[in-house]
């Protein structure tokens, strides 16, 4: 029989085949039922993670987490607003209560209110603001408070954009860019932080994703055409091309990998 092949870790050998194993980690998926965070939160679960799928609408979370159990997996369904950040605190306690302990942040919650550059409101920046950085601020903080009281290492992916460091032309995109572009600062100053307590910090920044949150967009077909044009790969990202680089991140295999953001976007970076 051949032997089975191994990875060397700062923490020993690990066979290949669990370089992407999660079971039995407690994932905390804060917009877990959206696209996005809906296929990831299956995902990891599927994988044998214990999920915590959360947002502002706890019906639709859930549904979700029914959905899992009735699949036979671990899931966890509550409801906060992100906005506030005592309401972070209060679901973070109540994860680690439900299910024994929170080992990955999985950071899935994001808006847009679109106004061009000579019409934006401050209401509606400090709109987007509120829910694209400073909820990833209290959520990064309040799960590494508990990971590092408890002495658990931990995995935080944070979803951002390809704006995180790209404009979009003939559209009202200020605030979403700028909170977008913070994320990314953001993500490389908790990262340095929280090294020393083995708590990894990452990004995966996607382009347009077929979800309902841009339907309109890929609706106007002068706009999708345009889009696809500008993708190398001349396709609109699906859902699941997001999964694979959040385990990758989540996973033992990126144990050494902190402070990045991948851009998961068919080579439009690369190209502008």
């Amino acid at each position: 029989m051949l032997a089975q092949p191994e990875v060397h870790t700062a923490n020993g050998s690990v066979p290949a085949t669990d370089l992407f194993d999660v079971r039995d980690k407690v994932a905390f998926i804060p917009g877990g039922y959206g696209g996005i965070g809906a296929a990831i939160a299956r995902d990891l679960a599927m994988r044998g993670a214990r999920v915590a799928v959360a947002g502002r609408h706890p019906e639709r979370a859930l549904a979700l987490a029914r959905e899992l159990a009735l699949k036979g997996q671990s899931a966890f369904g509550l409801g906060f607003d992100v906005r506030w950040p005592g309401e972070i605190r209060d679901a973070v306690t109540q994860v680690v209560d439900e299910l024994g302990g929170l080992d990955i942040l999985v950071n899935c919650v994001g808006t847009q209110i679109e106004e061009p550059l000579l019409e934006v409101t401050e209401s509606a920046f400090d709109s987007v603001y509120a829910v694209n950085l400073k909820a990833a601020m209290f959520l990064g903080q309040a799960a590494a408070r508990y990971q590092v009281a408890s002495g658990r290492a931990g995995r935080h992916v944070h979803i951002l954009s390809v704006r995180s460091r790209l404009g979009l032309r003939g559209r009202g995109y200020s605030a979403y860019v700028a909170s977008k572009g913070g994320l990314a600062a953001l993500i490389a100053q908790q990262a340095v932080e929280l090294a020393p307590h083995d708590i990894t910090v990452n990004g995966v920044a996607p382009t347009f994703v077929r979800t309902e949150l841009v339907r309109e967009y890929l609706e106007d077909d002068e706009f999708r055409g345009a889009l696809e044009a500008r993708i190398p790969m001349g396709r609109i990202a699906e859902p699941a091309d997001i999964v694979g680089p959040v385990v990758f991140f989540v996973s033992p295999a990126a144990g050494f990998v902190t402070g990045q953001v991948l851009y998961v976007d068919g080579g439009i970076t690369a190209s502008q």
